[in-house]
């Protein structure tokens, strides 16, 4: 019971050789974490230093309390996607307000996960089958990729628009690349793929970020001026900042109205509580539309491009404004951010900047009403798709290990992870193929491997942050994209049709919806989950009938699929599937057909061997179709009968409507005897037809 409560005690005793190799495991894993952790908070639209926050506890819990060995948890590619899908339409992105919903959907996430472990209910990820994943996770792996491409080229990229029609205005501008950035993004690329081929073993992640600090360093590849407001040299610019800055920092004010609002909120009842509610709600349209404005304003702010004349003092001109003949010096510069009176310029690639240096503070995050309301159904989709991939990943490993796993337990693991992360600043984590992968080739035992990456990234925290200030934004975006390259595989797409067509539809339908409707993932995953419930009824609704015929070798075979002669006087039919409410009117229009195909039939056979259960529906259906049968004078008979079948049918009587005579628990025995029924039949026939013919 102590071990149930408490796995990693399942670790003890632990010996020397177990503890060295999940030390080198464990290294490595970090070796590989930490810049990707910081790439996927980017793509998860939160400042690095989350991603690092997700890789720190959630990592260790998750070990601790989880059922496998090998399993790497943290921030990934898929789960990132889905809370920047979530968080998007609800705050700016990197803002206070959307990092305090990142983890507010983290302690959700948790908090599904954690219910569904303790009350045993792993058993509802099945509702997403595999072909519904394998769409979802092609789709998302091409979103992905192409998200990160602006950053890549080093162009802004627009959310005005649908994300695909976002991408085609983005490529439109491919001609404004910036070349430094270009250059890094693809260089990355390039080093990361040769060292993955030729030095599979070698940290080839935290190489490429190590040489892309020095090199950005070196070369002075981030170039940011602030100068005063006054250098602007045009008036409508100078303008447009400070209408930017007002909307903002009203945006500001009407957002902490809100939010005091929400805590006067949960000591008022009646019409207090109405009143302030319709206010609030009002308040927060308002600050919503405010908001609206200063983002747009703040990208056609972005979307500048300023030229140098040097003078005193040097001004900044539009590119289409300068002067003619004046001479413009240094690269071209945009505007980053404003103050009140001063505007910061950059004029080189984009880099990670300043990463908190130190541990996160611990809090619970506060939960209100319309923030649970407006997260808690991108919270379930996230919890489900996380833990889909967590448990495959871990069954993969457990496959070559031999481990045997609780996905129960696993999930009670998931969710205290996703809980004590929201605790500690972290946004929702799942299991890492990447990073499992890594664990799992480096030797490591027991879950103690994940406990010292944590560990690692914890020094990481306290002493290394500030050597990340020179990291390019383009390094982050080739990490992501050369990890979520791997999961492009469309030949399971292809593998799920040739299994069945259903599956194959189901996975394509899932692929389109989800790339149709990004960045709102969650679309794809509830349009495909739905469609393949709605195939399995289907399915369920229609099995497989068929009649059969005797074979040349003596077997019972399908007749049409053979082209099989049947007999007049016996019509046998097989049915394959569970007789319930859903299909009861498909098997009686099943065998009507049949008997109407054969007007000469004295006897019907159904061949009951697929037949598992039968409902209530079922049971009167047969007790129906036997007395309008008996009225044709034909007679039903029963073949193959299952032992929980024919215990049903003694229950509610409707053995004895058919008759002991015509059910047999083998379907050989029924044939024999219906045959040797008809030749009794026939020669006593015989006598009264000559006898009339004298």
């Amino acid at each position: 019971m102590i071990k149930r409560i408490f796995p990693f005690l399942n670790w003890f005793p632990l010996t020397g050789p177990n503890v060295r190799a999940d030390l080198m495991a464990g290294i490595a894993v970090a070796l590989v974490l930490i810049p990707q952790s910081m790439a996927y908070a980017q793509l998860a639209g939160l400042p690095p230093v989350y991603g690092l926050y997700a890789a720190f506890l959630p990592v260790i819990i998750a070990s601790l309390w989880g059922s496998s060995n090998q399993l790497a948890t943290g921030p990934v590619a898929v789960v990132s996607l889905l809370t920047a899908a979530a968080l998007i339409p609800l705050a700016a992105e990197g803002s206070s307000e959307y990092i305090a919903l990142a983890i507010v959907l983290a302690l959700l996430v948790g908090l599904i996960q954690l219910t569904l472990g303790v009350f045993r209910m792993g058993a509802l990820v099945s509702f997403i089958s595999h072909p519904v994943i394998v769409g979802f996770t092609n789709a998302a792996a091409i979103i992905i990729g192409l998200s990160q491409l602006n950053k890549i080229f080093g162009l802004p990229l627009d959310t005005d628009h649908a994300f695909m029609v976002n991408i085609w205005y983005m490529l439109l501008r491919v001609g404004d690349t910036h070349l430094p950035t270009l250059a890094m993004g693809v260089g990355a690329i390039v080093a990361m793929w040769a060292l993955k081929k030729y030095f599979p073993r070698f940290p080839g992640v935290l190489l490429v970020v190590a040489v892309a600090i020095l090199i950005s360093w070196a070369t002075g590849f981030e170039r940011k001026l602030q100068v005063p407001l006054d250098a602007l040299a045009d008036a409508e610019v100078r303008e447009l900042v400070r209408e930017a800055k007002d909307y903002d920092q009203r945006a500001d004010l009407l957002e902490d109205e809100v939010r005091q609002a929400e805590q006067e909120l949960r000591g008022l009842e009646g019409m207090e509580a109405l009143n302030l509610r319709y206010d609030m709600d009002r308040t927060r349209l308002e600050a919503q539309e405010v908001r609206e404005r200063a983002t747009l304003l703040e990208r056609r702010l972005r979307d500048l491009e300023l030229r140098a004349v040097p003078g005193e003092p040097t001004l900044y001109y539009q590119r289409e404004t300068v002067p003619e003949g004046a001479e413009t010096r240094g690269p071209t510069w945009r505007i980053a951010r404003s103050s009140e009176d001063s505007v910061l310029l950059n004029g080189g690639g984009a880099v990670v900047g300043n990463v908190p240096q130190g541990l996160p503070s611990l809090s619970v995050p506060s939960l209100g009403w319309s923030t649970f309301t407006a997260l808690i159904t991108s919270a379930f989709v996230i919890a489900l798709v996380g833990f889909t991939e967590a448990i495959a990943i871990a069954k993969a490993m457990a496959a070559k290990t031999g481990q045997r796993l609780d996905p129960n337990k696993e999930l009670v693991g998931q969710g205290l992870a996703n809980i004590v992360g929201s605790a500690s600043q972290a946004y929702p984590v799942s299991g890492s193929f990447s990073r499992s992968a890594v664990n799992l080739t480096s030797g490591a035992k027991t879950g103690l491997s994940s406990v010292i990456t944590g560990l690692v990234v914890l020094v990481t925290l306290l002493f290394l942050t500030p050597l990340l200030y020179h990291l390019p934004q383009a390094v982050l975006a080739a990490i992501i994209m050369m990890a979520v390259i791997g999961l492009v595989n469309f030949h399971a797409v292809h593998h799920a049709w040739q299994a069945h067509k259903h599956d194959g539809i189901a996975a394509v339908i899932t692929f389109i919806v989800t790339l149709a409707a990004a960045p709102n993932l969650d679309f794809g995953i509830i349009a495909g989950a739905g469609l393949a419930i709605i195939l399995f009824l289907y399915r369920r609704m229609h099995p497989r009938v068929s009649e059969l015929a005797r074979f040349e070798d003596g077997t019972l075979r399908d007749a049409q699929l053979y082209g099989l002669q049947t007999t007049e006087k016996v019509c046998i039919m097989r049915f394959d599937g569970s007789l319930y409410f859903a299909n009861v009117a498909f098997f009686e229009d099943a065998i009507l057909n049949l008997a109407a195909r054969h007007p000469n039939a004295r006897y019907l056979v159904i061949v009951a061997k697929g037949i598992n259960e039968i409902d209530a529906s079922g049971e009167e259906s047969i007790r129906g179709l036997a007395r309008r049968l008996r009225e044709r004078d034909v007679t039903l008979v029963i073949a193959g009968i299952k032992a929980q079948v024919l215990d049903l049918m003694k229950r509610t009587g409707l053995y004895e409507v058919i008759g002991e005579k015509y059910v047999f628990r083998s379907t050989d025995a029924s044939i024999k005897a219906v045959q040797e029924w008809i030749e009794a039949e026939e020669k006593a026939s015989t006598p009264g037809e000559e006898k009339a013919g004298a």
